[in-house]
């Protein structure tokens, strides 16, 4: 019973010296100052981390939050930020009276004028009907040759009724802008057909209003003190591409009663037609429409005194066509 104490001891003096070797390489590698030693040689692709127990490990004693730099060297590091250039890398060169000259010239109401001769002619309305008191033709077209300031015009309008020329007039005018599609004309005027021939000085304008009203305006001065104004209004509507509805307004005035050509005082006749065409092409449109004319005044009574109707309404067939 002796050897057990013995047993005893001698079990303690091995672990004793089986623990001495961690112990002093735990020692060893505490007094290691790592700060000198040189990590650049280490080649850590050849190093096995698979057999590391990370399990074992506390990281809780650990103070990240108080990380020690004192051996880095920031010496060599550049903190301050870029700031943004105030001038470009190419100044700019100052904006001088002669760059503003060039970049906006003085400009006159036209500057675009084109003084190159050009020409137009145009029949709004070529168109028959067969109504009472007969078949008719009537006709109202213009044309122009001239620069986009200054043009000479021709109008014209009139009816046949039965091969008879009813009332036919002829206008010779100089046109001259003024505005923006707007001219002012000056020129003449000769009328024909029932009764006899009127000479008249014409003045007038003609141009496209607010909301594309065509409008002409035109006052006359004749013979004897004669004078007389007819005003015109045409609008375009369009259905289609190619279907347009036009509606039309004419009003006839006459300062002075002119028996031998069915004329009186004041308001004369008032026409207003509404046509509608298919334009094949801009150059040829056939249309069909209806209009509507009536006579006021002393114009319906020495109309009545010639056995005539002091209104009329009639469906036309016709062509607009342009060149």
């Amino acid at each position: 019973m002796r050897r057990a104490p013995a047993n005893l001891l001698a079990a303690f003096a091995l672990g004793l010296l089986l623990a001495q070797g961690p112990l002093a390489r735990a020692q060893d590698h505490a007094a290691m100052d790592h700060a000198t030693m040189d990590h650049t040689t280490t080649d850590h692709a050849t190093m096995d981390h698979t057999t590391v127990d990370h399990s074992t490990m506390d990281h809780a004693t650990t103070d990240h939050a108080q990380p020690n730099h004192s051996h880095a060297d920031h010496s060599g590091m550049s903190h301050e930020h870029t700031a943004a250039p105030e001038q470009p890398r190419e100044p700019i060169p100052p904006i001088t009276a002669a760059d503003r000259a060039a970049a906006f010239p003085p400009v006159s109401a036209h500057a675009m004028a084109d003084n190159a001769i050009h020409h137009f002619a145009q029949f709004n309305r070529l168109e028959a009907w067969d109504a009472k008191p007969g078949t008719g033709f009537g006709w109202e077209g213009k044309a122009w040759i001239g620069t986009d300031l200054d043009r000479l015009w021709l109008r014209s309008e009139g009816e046949r009724v039965d091969g008879v020329t009813e009332n036919a007039d002829l206008e010779v005018l100089y046109g001259h802008s003024i505005a923006p599609w707007w001219d002012l004309l000056a020129g003449l005027r000769q009328d024909f057909g029932r009764g006899p021939a009127r000479s008249w000085a014409a003045f007038g304008v003609q141009g496209l209003a607010p909301y594309k009203f065509e409008v002409a305006a035109t006052a006359y001065v004749g013979e004897r003190g004669r004078t007389a104004a007819r005003v015109e209004i045409e609008y375009t509507t369009l259905l289609t591409n190619r279907l347009i509805l036009q509606p039309l307004l004419e009003a006839n005035l006459y300062g002075r009663e002119d028996a031998p050509r069915s004329i009186g005082t004041g308001l004369s006749t008032l026409e207003a037609g509404l046509r509608l065409r298919y334009e094949f092409t801009r150059q040829f449109a056939p249309y069909i429409g209806i209009v509507r004319e009536r006579a006021f005044g002393g114009t319906a009574n020495l109309r009545r005194a010639a056995g005539e109707d002091g209104s009329a309404t009639r469906i036309v067939v016709g062509l607009r066509t342009w060149f």
